[in-house]
C-alpha cells in the first residue's frame, strides 16, 4: 500500500466493499508497483502507465515517446514531433476487486516554430469511497481519497539525432480528510514537486534489405523531488523516483512501407529507499545510494534482494499496416523477490485522418492477481 506515515497507517480505514486486508493490497497493486518498492515510497499513482499504446507493448516506450504520452516516458520525445495532439486515457482500476476505482490521463503537446513541442498533462486517480471506523469499530463517517498530479514538459533538439527533455509536476494527495486527529497527530494532504530529466537518441533512417529501418535509445529518469508528509516533520515518505532506459527498432516490412515492425525494450529500477530512521531517501541521494543488495521484510524474515532483482523488465512488439491498424503484444517481468509481477499484454489501435483510438488487456500468469484482466482505453487528435 502507499507508504503513508505510521499513525495514518494505524488508522481503521477500510473501502465500502473490502475488509481492511484487501484494503492494504489493493493500495498497494494500484499503481503496478512492486511489494518491495512501495514500503519506500508515496504517491505510486505517478507510475501508472498513461497510455494504451505502449501498455499493449509490455509497459516498454521510453524510447518510442513519439505521441503526447511522452510526457510520461520520455519528454525528450516531444521536440522529434511537431503539429499539436490531445491524448486522454480511462481505466477502471483493479476491476476484479469490483470497487469504484478509476484512472485518468490527459495529455497534450502544441508544437511553436522556433521553440518546439510543449506538453502538458493531468493524472487523477479516485481511490473510491471509504469508511472511518474509530477504536471500538464505530462508523464515524465516509470520505472520498483521491490523488492528483498536473505538470508540464519541453523537449529540444540537440541535433538531428539527440534530443534532451525535461518535466515538471505538481503532486497532490488527499488519501484521508485534512485535520483528522489520528494517534495524536493531524492528518493532511501530501503535496509535493518532482522534475523529470531525460534524453532520446535516433539514427538516420537506414536500409536493410532494400527496406527502411530506424534505431532509438532513450532514457528517463522522473519523479525527481522532495519527500511527501501527511503528518508532522519526521514522517516523510520518498517520492517514487524512477530510472528507464530503452530501445526501439522500426522496420519496414516491405519495399512500400505499408507493412511495419517496431520492437521495444524497457529496463526499469524504482530509485527510493527507506533511511535508517524510517523516513524516505531523498531523490538526489536515492541515486547513489540505492544500487547495492536491498534487504526488505516479506512477512516471514528478511530477504536480500540483489541488484539485477530490482530490475523490472518489459518487452513489446507494434505491428501497423498502412498506419491505419494496430495490432501489439508485450511481456513485463518483475522477480519474485521483488513484488513478482508477470504478465502478458495486448493491444489494438486504428488511426482514421485526425482520430486515433487504442486499448490494452492484461493477461496475468498468476491466478487471481489484481492487475488481471485490466483494460485501458485511449483516444487521441492530431492537429
Amino acid at each position: 500500500m502507499h507508504s503513508k506515515p505510521e499513525a495514518i497507517k494505524t488508522m481503521s480505514l477500510k473501502f465500502k466493499t473490502l475488509s481492511v486486508a484487501a484494503a492494504a493490497a489493493l493500495l498497494f497493486v494500484c499503481s503496478g508497483v512492486s511489494m518491495a518498492q512501495v514500503a519506500s515510497t508515496a504517491v505510486p499513482f505517478l507510475q501508472i502507465e498513461p497510455d494504451s499504446r505502449t501498455a499493449g507493448m509490455g509497459n516498454s516506450g521510453v524510447a518510442l515517446a513519439d505521441n503526447a504520452t511522452a510526457i510520461f516516458w520520455n519528454p525528450a520525445g516531444l521536440a522529434f514531433q511537431e503539429g499539436h495532439e490531445v491524448n486522454f486515457t480511462h481505466a477502471d482500476w483493479l476491476p476484479n476487486f469490483g470497487v469504484d476505482m478509476f484512472y485518468d490521463y490527459l495529455a497534450g503537446r502544441y508544437y511553436v516554430e522556433g521553440i518546439g513541442s510543449i506538453g502538458g498533462h493531468i493524472t487523477f486517480l479516485n481511490l473510491g469511497e471509504q469508511e472511518m471506523r474509530g477504536e471500538n469499530n464505530e462508523l464515524l463517517g465516509t470520505f472520498s481519497s483521491y490523488e492528483f498530479a498536473s505538470g508540464v514538459s519541453y523537449g529540444f533538439k540537440v541535433n538531428n539525432n539527440l534530443a534532451l527533455g525535461t518535466g515538471i509536476r505538481f503532486i497532490f494527495s488527499n488519501l484521508v480528510p485534512p485535520g483528522t486527529e489520528v494517534s495524536g497527530q493531524t492528518a493532511r494532504n501530501g503535496t509535493s514537486v518532482g522534475v523529470d530529466l531525460a534524453a532520446l537518441y535516433r539514427t538516420n533512417p537506414f536500409s536493410i534489405a532494400g527496406r527502411q529501418a530506424q534505431l532509438r535509445a532513450g532514457f528517463n529518469l522522473s519523479n525527481l523531488g522532495p519527500s511527501i508528509q501527511y503528518t508532522d516533520e519526521a514522517q516523510k515518505d520518498a517520492l517514487p523516483t524512477l530510472l528507464r532506459v530503452g530501445w526501439a527498432y522500426k522496420m519496414d516490412l516491405d519495399r512500400n512501407g505499408f507493412n511495419t515492425l517496431t520492437i521495444s525494450n524497457d529496463i526499469s529500477k524504482i530509485m527510493a529507499r527507506m533511511e535508517d530512521d524510517g523516513t524516505g531517501m531523498s531523490s538526489l541521494r536515492a541515486l547513489t545510494g540505492s544500487w547495492d543488495t536491498l534487504a526488505r521484510n516479506d512477512g516471514t524474515g528478511i530477504v536480500e534482494v540483489p541488484l539485477v532483482e530490482q530490475l523490472m523488465f518489459g518487452v513489446g512488439a507494434e505491428y501497423w499496416y498502412d498506419q491505419l491498424f494496430a495490432l501489439r503484444a508485450g511481456y513485463f517481468y518483475e522477480s519474485p523477490n521483488n513484488g513478482g509481477r508477470e504478465f502478458i499484454t495486448l493491444g489494438a489501435g486504428l488511426r482514421y485522418n485526425i482520430f486515433g483510438v487504442d486499448f490494452s488487456y492484461i493477461y496475468t500468469l498468476e491466478e487471481d492477481h489484481p492487475l488481471a484482466n485490466t483494460l485501458r482505453f485511449s483516444a487521441l487528435v492530431n492537429f
